[in-house]
C-alpha cells in the first residue's frame, strides 16, 4: 500500500508550504537558492521523488531539527503528492520565496491551527466572561479565545488552539497540533502535544511546549520558552529572556540583552546574540554560539555520556568569534563546527 495520495491540482494552483535546508541551502544534496524556483525532472511521489516541503510549520522539524539547520517558506505547485502521516507535500514545482526563523515558524503554526479551528459559539456563556472572562473548548480542532483581564483560554483536543489577550491571560491547548497564544503582560501559554507550539507575547511572559518537534516562543522582557521532548525549539526574545530546550536535537535561541539560552540532550543546539548573553550546551554532541559580547559554555561526553570536560569562554577569548558554532573536542578544546548535509 503506497503512503503517500495524489492530487490532480488545476493547473495554476500553488500551495504555500515550510522546506528545511542545511546550512548552505541544500536538501539531499540538491542546491537551492533564495528566490528561485526549481522543477523536477520525473514523476511527482511523497517520500520517493519531487521537491518536498509541509504545509503545517511545525511538521518540517520532523525531517530538519531546528539545530543548526534553515527553513524557508516556499510555494509548491505543478503535480502534486501528499504524504499521508503528516503533511508533507511532493510537488513538480517549488520556489523558495523567503527565510523564515524558528518564531516565524511559531507564529506561523499558530495561524495554521487557528485557521482549521471551529471557532467558539461567541454568545455562548462559555465564550467570554466580562473582565475576569474563561473560554474552554474541548474536543478535535476546538478553539478557545478569552479576552481582557485575568481571562484564560484552555483548548484540549487534536489541533485545538486557545488564545488569551489581555493582562495576566493565560493559555493552555492540549493535544496533537495544539497551538496556545497569550499575547500581553505576565501571559503565559502552554501547548501540551506533539507538533504543539506556544507563544506569550508581553512583558515577563511564559511559554511551554511539551512534546516532539514542540515550539516555544516568548517575546518580552524577561520572558522564558521551555521546549521539552525530541527536536523542540525555544526561542526568548525580549531583555533578560531565557530559553530551554530539553531532549535530542533540541534548538534554544535567546535574542536580547542578558538573555540565556540552553540545551540539554544530545545533539543540541544554544543560540545567545544579544549583548552580554550566554549560550550553554550541555548534552552529547553539543554546540553554542554567542554574540559579539556573550559567552558560550560547552561540555564534552563520551560515548557512554560520561562528563569528560567542561569549558567557557567569553567570546573573543581563547579565539572564539561572534556568531560561529563551537563544540569541545575530546581534549576539551573548542572547535568550530562544520556543518553536515542532512540526509
Amino acid at each position: 500500500m503506497s503512503d503517500s495520495i495524489k492530487d490532480n491540482p488545476a493547473a495554476d494552483e500553488v500551495i504555500v508550504s515550510y522546506k528545511g535546508f542545511d546550512q548552505n541551502w541544500r536538501c539531499r544534496g540538491f542546491q537551492y537558492a533564495l528566490g528561485e524556483t526549481f522543477t523536477h525532472d520525473g514523476k511527482v511521489e511523497a517520500c520517493a521523488s519531487g521537491f518536498h516541503a509541509c504545509e503545517y510549520p511545525l511538521d518540517v522539524l520532523n525531517y530538519y531539527p531546528p539545530a543548526g539547520n534553515k527553513f524557508a517558506i516556499v510555494e509548491q505547485s505543478g503535480e502534486l503528492s501528499r504524504h499521508s502521516e503528516d503533511t508533507k507535500v511532493a510537488s513538480k514545482v517549488l520556489k523558495v520565496s523567503a527565510e523564515i526563523t524558528l518564531p516565524g515558524l511559531i507564529k506561523a503554526a499558530i495561524e495554521y491551527t487557528v485557521s482549521r479551528c471551529n471557532p467558539v459559539d461567541p454568545e455562548s456563556p462559555a465564550y467570554s466572561k466580562e473582565a475576569q472572562g474563561a473560554a474552554s473548548a474541548t474536543g478535535t480542532r476546538g478553539a478557545a479565545s478569552a479576552t481582557g483581564y485575568s481571562g484564560a483560554a484552555s483548548a484540549t483536543g487534536d489541533s485545538g488552539a486557545a488564545s488569551a489577550t489581555g493582562y495576566s491571560g493565560a493559555a493552555s491547548a492540549t493535544g496533537y497540533s495544539g497551538a496556545a497564544s497569550a499575547t500581553g503582560t505576565r501571559g503565559a501559554a502552554s501547548a501540551t502535544g506533539y507538533s504543539g507550539a506556544a507563544s506569550a507575547t508581553g512583558t515577563r511572559g511564559a511559554a511551554s511546549a511539551i512534546g516532539d518537534s514542540g515550539a516555544a516562543s516568548a517575546t518580552g522582557d524577561s520572558g522564558a520558552a521551555s521546549a521539552t521532548g525530541t527536536r523542540g525549539a525555544a526561542s526568548a526574545t525580549g531583555y533578560s529572556g531565557a530559553a530551554s530546550a530539553t531532549g535530542d536535537s533540541g534548538a534554544a535561541s535567546a535574542t536580547g540583552t542578558r538573555g540565556a539560552a540552553s540545551a540539554t540532550g544530545d545533539s543540541g543546539a544554544a543560540s545567545a546574540t544579544g549583548p552580554h548573553s550566554v549560550a550553554m550546551a550541555s548534552g552529547y554532541a553539543g554546540r553554542a554560539m554567542a554574540g559579539e559580547t556573550g559567552a558560550i559554555v560547552l561540555v564534552y561526553r563520551n560515548d557512554e555520556d560520561q562528563l569528560v570536560h567542561i569549558r567557557a569562554s567569553k567570546v573573543g577569548d581563547n579565539g572564539i568569534k561572534a556568531g560561529v558554532w563551537y563544540s569541545l573536542d575530546a581534549e576539551g578544546q573548542f572547535v568550530e563546527c562544520v556543518d553536515a548535509e542532512n540526509d
